[in-house]
């Protein structure tokens, strides 16, 4: 079995993660300027660096086809610069999984594989995907849909520690953002974190910061650049989060169900 996921930020890597270790080989792909906030925790570094490593699985950029076969033979996951999944028609993989999370589909088509899964708002099952798994937080995460949608996007992030829409930081302007501090660093409230075009990117509660943007990335006026772990855990910047998991074991369930379905005697 293969599996292209699309998307390697950090929730798209903790569904490689779970597929991984599940022994079900994955190929992913991503911008070739990645704009991933938890970097630490995301598979779309090895574009950037050429190779990354979450929680002790290796991941290096593929520029090729062939290259990401080969990667597969050294337990290795390829992560090509792809941002259409090209490389699906080459491929021909089993499944296909979008984790772009982009609040709407932006191009994947029930016949890209046997089995096609989604993430999120922006997918219905039975239409543009055979399976929805659910990454809004609470009763319903990593539930699967076999028929309809994920609940609609309410633009309000999932409360983590009590806290839920301060632990964001956005860029205050356009321009290109530039980081002062790193991930895992400690933060308290009124902190620069960053600047666009001089423009300070305030630090809006105390806690560690578990995500920022790179250093130099093209940003817009509003656009997530950060992320504050309130729980002030410096452990947690280099782990996959427990929705990020929580999502994976989803995908999981819908690859193993859809591939080998049920039949009665």
């Amino acid at each position: 079995m293969l599996v292209v996921i699309r998307g390697a930020g950090d929730l798209a890597s903790g569904v490689a993660l779970r597929l991984y270790r599940a022994h079900i080989p994955v190929v992913m792909t991503d911008l070739e300027k990645p704009t991933a906030i938890r970097r630490t925790v995301a598979f779309s570094e090895a574009i950037v660096h050429g190779e990354t490593v979450v929680e002790g699985v290796t991941a290096r950029r593929a520029d090729t086809r062939e290259e990401a076969l080969a990667l597969l033979k050294e337990n290795v996951i390829p992560v090509l610069a792809d941002p259409g999944a090209s490389c699906i028609s080459a491929l021909h993989p089993d499944a296909v999984v979008d984790a772009i999370l982009a609040k709407r589909n932006l191009g994947t088509r029930m016949t890209d594989a046997p089995v096609v899964i989604a993430l999120g708002p922006g997918f219905t099952a039975g239409v543009d995907c055979h399976a929805v798994v659910e990454t809004m937080r609470g009763h319903t995460l990593g539930r699967v849909y076999y028929e309809g949608s994920a609940l609609p996007n309410t633009g309000i992030p999932g409360l983590i520690g009590g806290f839920s829409g301060e632990r964001v930081l956005r860029a205050p302007a356009d321009g290109v953002f530039r980081a002062c501090l790193s991930i895992g660093a400690s933060v308290r409230e009124g902190d620069i974190a960053g600047t666009v075009n001089g423009v300070p990117m305030i630090c809006t509660l105390t806690g560690v910061l578990r995500g920022i943007l790179a250093d130099g990335t093209e940003v817009h006026a509003g656009m997530k650049a950060g992320d504050i772990d309130p729980r002030c855990k410096v452990e947690h910047c280099y782990m996959a989060s427990d929705k990020a998991l929580s999502v994976g074991g989803g995908v999981l369930e819908a690859l193993l169900h859809l591939s080998n379905p049920y039949k009665e005697d």
